[in-house]
């Protein structure tokens, strides 16, 4: 295993994935006169001085491009030889597509383009924002399911996640899956004249994808959830006010009179509820780090198993992983977020790390 000055690789068996630059201005796109094959590319690029920075080259001829790595004779000098020429990607495996809203610094959002325009491509040159190019090699995704109930819409640490993504310069790229429980239809697993829901929401009144009730799917959704608990700014409630369970409908933070009710929460929502009104009341568990571990035959299989991305409103000011579960504070930051996707990577292993070179 060689590693190049600010290159990242991965050592285990099996052929390289996600290949991706550890910077655009590694690449260079050049017009040549000679046909892209090996032996031609070789030859013509062998002792011709290249920019010190360079390292991979996108060639073009004709309409079809390849993609070959160089090893220089030297970087210290402004320009130099070429002494070695490895091919990446043939013409036949390779697509150019223009994405003016990529940006190529970004692995995720290369495999993004990648699989959106050229998902037949086993490499894949993007000429995305500020004009910039840079490629992927072999595009393999990492899954990282997301369990998360709704409303609000959309789900708030589905939309965290693909915020940090589409800054995350040093992650390998990650498919983001969503595994939504809607609130209602969890309601209605235990029928009952009055549900006590820990608030109402902020965006209750969004409406979600219809038959939500449980989904998997790739994740695009964005949210504002907050903690379940009383007067919390934005929690995960509502759900009765839409498609929700008949019946009365109250909330925990406005501490309404007591009355017949069963309490759609989690441990910090009995917690509260004992606080003020103490005694039994019938509950339905919505604590999502729960729902991820519990076993359910009417949610779908993800394929493939990866890691799980939750949250849990007891986790106040840390991020927890074990056993490929990692959970985030229901009001997580985006650097807990991230920390949280850091530790759902490392749990994929394994995976595939980006071979950023």
């Amino acid at each position: 295993m060689v590693t190049a000055p600010g290159a990242r690789t991965r050592d285990v068996t099996g052929p390289a994935v996600n290949l991706v630059p550890a910077q655009y201005r590694n690449v260079s796109v050049a017009d040549v006169p000679v046909a892209l094959d090996e032996a031609a590319v070789r030859g013509y690029l062998l002792g011709r001085a290249v920019y010190r920075r360079t390292r991979y080259l996108v060639l073009r001829n004709a309409g079809a491009c390849a993609v070959v790595e160089v090893a220089k004779e030297s970087e210290l000098p402004l320009f130099s030889p070429v002494t070695a020429v490895t091919m990446i990607a043939r013409p036949e495996e390779t697509a150019f597509v223009e994405a003016p809203g990529t940006d190529t610094a970004v692995p995720t959002q290369l495999a993004r383009a990648a699989a959106a325009h050229a998902p037949g491509a086993r490499c894949v040159v993007v000429s995305g924002r500020y004009g910039h190019v840079s490629f992927i090699a072999d595009p393999a995704p990492i899954a990282v399911r997301v369990v998360e109930v709704v409303p609000p819409w959309p789900p708030k640490l589905v939309d965290q996640l693909e915020r940090v993504l589409d800054l995350a310069e040093d992650l390998p790229p990650v498919e983001l899956v969503a595994d939504l429980v809607d609130l209602a239809a969890l309601a209605r697993t235990r029928p009952a004249g009055h549900y006590l829901f820990p608030c109402r929401a902020g965006a209750a009144s969004q409406a979600g994808p219809a038959g939500a009730a449980s989904q998997a799917a790739p994740a695009g959704a964005a949210s504002q959830a907050g903690p379940a608990g009383a007067a919390s700014q934005a929690g995960p409630a509502g759900a009765a006010s839409q498609a929700g369970p008949t019946g009365d409908v109250s909330y925990l933070d406005e501490i309404p009179e007591r009355a017949p009710w069963t309490l759609v929460g989690c441990a910090r929502s009995r917690s509260i509820h004992d606080w003020f009104y103490g005694g039994d009341v019938p509950t339905v568990d919505m604590c999502p780090r729960n729902l991820a571990r519990r076993a359910d035959p009417a949610r779908p299989a993800l394929a493939p198993p990866g890691p799980v991305i939750t949250k849990c409103c007891l986790l106040e000011d840390r991020v927890s992983s074990e056993d490929g579960l990692v959970v985030v504070p229901w009001g997580a930051s985006l650097a807990q977020i991230r920390d949280g996707l850091r530790l759902a990577l490392a749990a994929a292993r394994p995976a595939p790390e980006p071979s950023r070179r």
